[in-house]
């Protein structure tokens, strides 16, 4: 695909450096790349120069934690301006959130035996390119396969990190809807991270994306790397129920994860991407 709109370096909890990721992007034939690292825009300046330098447009992005119905919801943020005083000030608070969480995680995983957790992510972080953010819940899990407390990532989630483990701290993060207002406020078109992903009943993630749309929301991510097409479906028929416009990505984290960088599942050719609007005006800012 020449256009990927959602990807991670090691600025949050991807494996490639900024300017290595969009090198590999490029490689892949993507052309238009937004960078959405998790609540943080540290990355964005090394990969603005790598893009340049190859003639890529690179978006700016950024995906942001937030709590919905008592889960953990992610948020995709485009086109903003990085100066923006709301976004600067939630980015530091969700900075300082994730340094809270990364040692409440540690606590606990040291109450069952596990301890060193902090300092052994950290030190996983760091080999691949320390950022100075918090460890994310993918470094945690390698330290656990590090250590032989399990075989492999997968079973990490499956048993201590996944959703409703106890390495899934939600408190430290704002609402939805104070959210979707910080990136309206700095100008970002904003689109819904991978809805199918949050185990919720199909009324329930109705809910979500009316109070999401009542927020401000202007699109969701349809297309999130090679999700079971039967989910893209059922994306596409909430995006036309509700009259959204839509996005796609990768989601890349790193060569051998969940996709590579520039592939996904096709988007249905009814419904309007969010990246047509990308020449256009940015949509008003709520102040």
């Amino acid at each position: 695909m020449e256009i990927d709109l959602h990807c991670h370096s090691t600025a949050s909890d991807g494996a490639l450096a900024p300017a290595v990721l969009v090198a590999r992007a490029y490689e892949k034939g993507v052309r238009v790349l937004a960078l959405t690292d998790h609540d943080t825009l540290e990355g964005l300046d090394e990969a603005r120069t790598a893009a340049q330098a190859l003639n890529m447009q690179l978006v700016n992005g950024v995906e942001l934690s937030c709590t919905w119905g008592g889960a953990t919801i992610h948020v995709l943020g485009y086109g903003f301006d990085v100066q923006a005083p709301a976004l600067v000030q939630a980015i530091a608070a969700l900075h300082e959130g994730r340094w809270l969480r990364a040692e409440e995680i540690s606590r606990k995983l040291a109450l069952k035996g596990m301890p060193g957790a902090l300092e052994g992510a950290r030190a996983i972080q760091a080999a691949l390119g320390d950022s100075g953010n918090a460890p994310a819940r993918p470094h945690f899990a390698d330290f656990l396969v590090g250590a032989g407390y399990v075989k492999d990532r997968a079973e990490a989630f499956r048993k201590w990190l996944g959703a409703g483990k106890l390495g899934d701290v939600k408190q430290h993060w704002p609402t939805l809807e104070e959210t979707v207002g910080t990136l309206r406020a700095a100008g970002a078109w904003v689109s819904l991270a991978h809805p199918s992903h949050y185990d919720f009943t199909r009324s329930k993630r109705r809910r979500l994306i009316g109070d999401y749309i009542q927020a401000g929301g202007h699109a969701i991510e349809v297309v999130n790397g090679y999700q079971p097409a039967d989910q893209v479906g059922s994306l596409a028929i909430l995006a036309r129920e509700f009259g959204l416009l839509v996005t796609a990505g990768s989601d890349f984290h790193g060569p051998g994860g969940w996709s590579e960088i520039g592939e996904y599942r096709p988007l249905p050719d009814d419904l309007p991407p969010l990246w047509s609007r990308f020449k256009l005006d940015p949509p008003t800012a709520n102040v």
